[in-house]
């Protein structure tokens, strides 16, 4: 049976945010968004306080569907690349209209810039500013598709706050311009109704 989660007190709170050694053996906390748990005295950047979950033991937060971070390896063990990996991912997925550095993933998902870039790579078979570009491109069409947003908005819901940059990185990607891309889609759509009139 898992027992009950502890209180958020002003201690564990300070402890957190102080990266205080001396709580290491008393508790365990997690972090909501990125679903990694950590030693108090873990360096990785201080999670808004509402995203922590606090527990007694690791097992505790792994019961708790909770992965133990790669930097202070609070399981006394490495979490396997590709779970990291798959971690990393998801937090792309979640946030990939937010500024995403390789600094910022790396201390999100703890690790060093260098081994997440390369281990990343390894398991995906591409860097994850090239799965960034791909998450936004991939989002970027089915807007043109399915709304009459301009290209401009569209631009900035997915990250890319330059058109410019945008519709260059789009016509790379896929070969058309935002603007070829939607007046194909929408051909195709209009031919696809025009047959469904005739046969009925």
């Amino acid at each position: 049976m898992v027992k009950p989660e502890w209180p958020m007190t002003d201690e564990i709170w300070h402890a957190i945010i102080r990266n205080d050694a001396s709580y290491d053996d008393q508790f365990i906390y997690a972090v909501q968004s990125t679903g990694i748990f950590c030693r108090p005295s873990c360096k990785s950047r201080a999670p808004k306080k509402e995203h922590i979950r606090i527990f007694g033991s690791p097992a505790e937060a792994i019961a708790a569907n909770f992965r133990p971070c790669k930097r202070c390896k609070p399981a006394h063990g490495r979490m396997p690349d590709d779970e990291w990996v798959e971690q990393i991912t998801d937090y792309i997925d979640a946030h990939f209209r937010e500024k995403l550095t390789l600094d910022i993933l790396a201390d999100v998902c703890h690790g060093s810039p260098y081994h997440l870039q390369r281990t990343f790579k390894r398991i995906k078979g591409v860097t994850p500013a090239l799965y960034i570009q791909q998450r936004r491109i991939s989002k970027a069409a089915e807007y043109l598709e399915r709304t009459d947003k301009a290209i401009a908005e569209i631009a900035e819901r997915v990250g890319l706050g330059s058109t410019a940059y945008f519709i260059t990185l789009f016509k790379k990607t896929t070969g058309q311009t935002p603007a070829e891309y939607r007046g194909k889609k929408a051909a195709v759509l209009q031919s696809e109704v025009d047959l469904h009139e005739i046969d009925n």
